[in-house]
């Protein structure tokens, strides 16, 4: 394999110098290699490198077990787009497996996550891609999306920072990709489902954190595979061209989701989407019979070259140097690991047993631990999708806390020998929760249309339409993701749980997933609630961490949690047309006066916080500073989100919007005055040719989540 970013001695090397030497612009360079080429050539780079046949050949020996390549042209030392998925780490190989991108963003920590991006970047530059896909940013506008877990929560200024965050620690390594543009959350009806939303609500909603990742440096965009008000987003000339390019300053290139991206290989070109992937699909066939009959215009396809070449360019001036494949799932990279799934970990309820608090756990209460639940001796990494990372070795929450405390661990895996280890043990842990049968990626779920683009014979709609419903029927039997339509626990989940609570005062439930997971009606009778999320390969080891004092539950939920399913509706799931409003998660539960269990942004630690003396600097363009002044209250060490919130006065009720957060580590007895830089862009409002700001005044809230009635207040004016 040649070197993902460039080969010295070739004449791309030769035009990166030129760029270097400031001779030519990284754009002009590329205009003049796209020149050498032959009209074949210049096809070529619009698609992947190997055929259908070839493709699905590699593809069942495992997805993207080596970088998927496109438009790489040894002829003059093009290296091509070299693909590699995400974003729970580097797909290919044996990697890192890092917590669920939903656990990473309940840490709240852009720096953290910038590290991460950094060690997935250098992991796959080491295995030989040159581009990272795994900054998923979708906003699910209800709960129960399969891939919830890939994605960073209900937010879109949370949303934003941590996409942006990965984007910066990737960057020096690798060419990054945000996905999937736009609207992309519903997993079972994704090649089918047109999404139908007003414009203003799809730029003030939907699409604001693809912005602010776009301005982060990404490189490229992955566009989905649903339709957008009629049109299929992968040759969407309104997404791809008019707000990207037009209204946003994109420059990079815009690469299809795989397979089944567009259905218009020719007018998908014009409309702005470059690159179709993985294999030599459509276009292959298509395009160079459509640029002969002029129905194709040159200018199009070379547009289309001149970016996906300038990006390469790109990179091979700014990529650190290729590191040495020991870094992959590395010691230090698996440290990092098992801190994020520490950051990560949301600690609901703890209410104290015997005069002190359920957790940490210590002395007389971990002198016998029962560790039970199906998901106990398993290791739990999330869906088995287009995600799925392949580490070395994962930890178990039970191999977790046997290696901290040996035999003083039980377990019990069978329901009536589970209930009486609890019985005889100081603690129980109880760790329930999703799986891959649950949810995620739904891997079989096509409608006829789709299963035509494979071509030969499945053209003929009679058969496409056969194995699509085959297909359909596979993925119920083999429960192979998908979304949820019931967000509580499994009932032998609950029923574990509540026997096991009968006998042991000290039950604590860790709860995994990806989703949001309705506690009611059992969480109020445990002693203590850690949602852990999909916590990764060194996940074991991290819970037995918190569960035994030696680190903070560092989380704040990224999504809010209802009391009852009711409360956020859930759509069809299986739906050709849907609807996405302005109302979804806390800001409807706002909206409609219903209080939450858990609202965004609750967490809980081992020590407590107070915010005073909240102060609001001036507006500049669209960002303001907040000054509060923050104090560990308690008794030991911790960390906080500080989360300001502007308040907005719908009918009578308060609804927040997040305009900024920060975290922060103190000791106890500790003051700090922090400054928290915020945005006004949440507050604005399309008005049919660009984003304004209102004339008005909010309440500024200074919170530990959102609705914290023991927020620092202050106001903001906003006018003209």
């Amino acid at each position: 394999m040649t070197d993902a970013v460039y080969e010295p001695g070739t004449a791309f090397a030769d035009a990166v110098d030129t760029v270097a030497a400031g001779e030519l612009g990284a754009r002009e360079a590329a205009a003049a290699l796209l020149a050498r080429l032959s009209e074949a050539e210049k096809l070529f780079l619009l698609d992947g490198d190997l055929s259908m046949s070839r493709g699905f050949l590699s593809a069942a020996k495992g997805y993207n077990r080596i970088p998927y390549e496109a438009g790489r042209i040894d002829r003059l030392g093009i290296p091509g787009i070299r693909f590699s998925d995400g974003p729970r780490g580097v797909v290919m190989g044996s990697s890192t497996a890092f917590p669920a991108a939903i656990s990473r963003a309940a840490s709240w920590d852009v720096d953290l996550e910038g590290r991460i991006g950094a060690a997935i970047g250098a992991e796959a530059r080491a295995q030989g891609a040159n581009l990272f896909a795994g900054v998923c940013v979708n906003l699910a506008p209800a709960p129960g999306w399969g891939r919830s877990q890939e994605s960073y929560g209900e937010d879109p200024i949370l949303l934003g920072a941590m996409g942006a965050a990965l984007v910066r620690g990737a960057r020096p390594w690798v060419l990054t990709c945000v996905k999937h543009f736009a609207l992309n959350s519903m997993e079972e009806a994704r090649f089918q489902v047109d999404v139908r939303v007003a414009d203003d609500v799809m730029r003030e909603v939907y699409l604001p954190h693809f912005r602010t990742v776009i301005e982060a440096g990404a490189d490229a965009v992955m566009s989905a595979y649903n339709s957008v008000n009629g049109e299929w987003a992968g040759q969407n000339r309104h997404l791809l061209t008019e707000i990207l390019r037009e209204d946003w300053g994109f420059t990079g290139f815009v690469m299809t989701d795989f397979v089944w991206g567009l259905r218009d290989p020719i007018g998908s070109v014009a409309a702005g989407q470059d690159l179709e992937m993985p294999f030599r699909q459509q276009r292959a066939a298509a395009l160079p019979r459509a640029l002969r009959q002029g129905r194709l215009r040159t200018a199009d396809v070379e547009q289309a070259g001149i970016r996906l070449i300038t990006a390469q360019v790109a990179l091979a001036l700014r990529a650190e140097p290729t590191p040495d494949l020991a870094v992959v799932a590395g010691a230090e990279h698996r440290a990092l690991a098992r801190e994020a799934a520490r950051r990560g970990s949301v600690l609901l309820r703890n209410e104290h047993v015997a005069g002190a608090p359920a957790l940490p756990l210590s002395g007389d209460a971990v002198d016998r631990v029962a560790v039970l639940g199906r998901r106990a001796a398993t290791t739990n990494l999330g869906d088995n999708g287009s995600s799925k990372v392949h580490p070395p070795v994962t930890t178990s929450v039970l191999e977790g806390m046997r290696a901290r405390l040996g035999d003083r661990v039980v377990h019990a895996g069978e329901h009536t020998a589970a209930v009486a280890a609890a019985q005889s043990a100081s603690a129980a842990v109880v760790v329930v929760g999703l799986g891959a049968e649950d949810e995620g990626e739904a891997l079989v779920a096509m409608d006829a249309d789709a299963v035509r683009l494979f071509g030969g014979i499945t053209r003929w709609r009679p058969v496409a339409g056969v194995l699509s419903k085959l297909a359909s029927r596979l993925l119920g039997r083999a429960k192979m993701g998908g979304d949820r339509r019931d967000l509580r626990l499994h009932p032998d989940d609950i029923r574990l749980i509540e026997d096991v609570r009968a006998v042991n005062d000290r039950t604590i439930v860790v709860v995994v997933g990806g989703g949001t997971v309705v506690l009611d009606p059992w969480d109020s009778d445990v002693a203590a609630v850690l949602l852990a999320w999909y916590p990764g390969m060194e996940g074991g080891h991290a819970i037995a961490d918190i569960l035994l004092g030696d680190s903070e539950p560092g989380g704040r939920l990224p999504v809010v949690i209802p009391r009852r399913q009711a409360d956020l509706p859930a759509p069809d799931w299986a739906a050709r047309v849907i609807e996405y409003g302005r109302w979804w998660g806390q800001r409807t539960l706002d909206r409609d006066g219903i209080e939450p269990a858990y609202p965004l942004g609750f967490g809980l630690g081992y020590t407590t916080f107070a915010f005073d003396d909240l102060e609001i600097g001036p507006v500049h363009g669209d960002r303001f500073g907040a000054r509060v002044t923050v104090a560990n209250t308690g008794d030991r060490p911790g960390r906080h989100v500080v989360q300001i919130y502007a308040v907005r006065a719908t009918d009578s009720l308060a609804v927040r919007e997040l305009v900024g957060f920060r975290t922060v580590q103190l000791d106890p007895g500790r003051i700090l005055t922090l400054e928290i830089d915020c945005t006004t862009r949440p507050l604005q409002r399309w008005n049919g040719t660009a984003m304004v700001m209102p004339t008005a005044e909010f309440a500024i809230e200074a919170a530990a989540y959102c609705g914290d009635p023991h927020a620092s207040t202050a106001t903001l004016s906003l006018a003209r």
